[in-house]
C-alpha cells in the first residue's frame, strides 16, 4: 500500500498541539507549544535556537550576548521570539534555557518529518498563520549593549555552586 493511502495531509503541528494539551508539561512548556503552532517549519525551529543561544550566552557572561538578545527582542519581525521570552521571562535562567531546549527538540523533530514528507511529495495540512502582520503588533524593547540582569538571571534555586 502507497504511504499516501496511509497519511493523507499530516498535521505538522500534531505534536505542538499534543504538547500544549498535555498536563504532565509544565505550563511554560504548554504555552511555548501553543505559541509554536503554525510557526513555518524552519522559521519556528530557527527562531527559538537563535533566542536560547543569546539567552545562553548572557547567563554565560559572553561578550555581545545582551546586545544580540535585545536586538532580537527589539527586531521589528512578528512577535514570536518576543512571545516565547517573556513566556519564560522572571521564572528562573535554568527553567527558561531548560524549557527553550524542550521546544527546540519538538521543532527540530517537527522539521525532519517535514523534510521527510517533502522529499516524498506527500501532502501536509495547510498551516495557518499564528501571526496577523509580519511586523511587531505594540511596543518593542529597547536595543542596548548592557542591561541590568535581575534575579531570575543569578538567584535560580536550581543552580549549584
Amino acid at each position: 500500500m502507497k504511504p499516501t493511502n496511509l497519511v493523507g495531509r499530516f498535521d505538522l503541528d500534531l505534536v505542538l498541539r499534543d504538547a500544549s494539551l498535555d498536563p504532565h508539561n509544565r505550563a511554560t512548556r504548554r504555552m511555548l507549544a501553543a505559541a509554536a503552532i503554525g510557526t513555518e517549519v524552519n522559521d519556528g525551529y530557527y527562531a527559538a535556537v537563535e533566542l536560547r543561544e543569546a539567552v545562553q550566552w548572557v547567563h554565560e557572561g559572553e561578550p555581545g550576548a545582551k546586545l544580540k538578545l535585545s536586538m532580537i527582542l527589539g527586531n521589528r519581525c512578528d512577535d514570536y521570539q518576543r512571545c516565547l521570552y517573556f513566556i519564560l521571562a522572571g521564572r528562573g535562567i535554568v527553567q527558561m534555557l531548560d524549557d527553550l531546549m524542550w521546544l527546540e527538540e519538538l521543532l527540530e523533530a517537527r522539521g525532519r518529518v517535514a523534510g521527510k514528507l517533502f522529499k516524498r511529495r506527500l501532502p501536509v495540512m495547510p498551516q495557518v498563520r499564528p501571526y496577523v502582520a509580519s511586523e511587531p503588533d505594540g511596543p518593542l524593547v529597547a536595543v542596548a549593549r548592557d542591561f541590568a540582569q535581575g534575579p531570575s538571571w543569578y538567584l535560580d534555586p536550581e543552580l549549584t555552586d
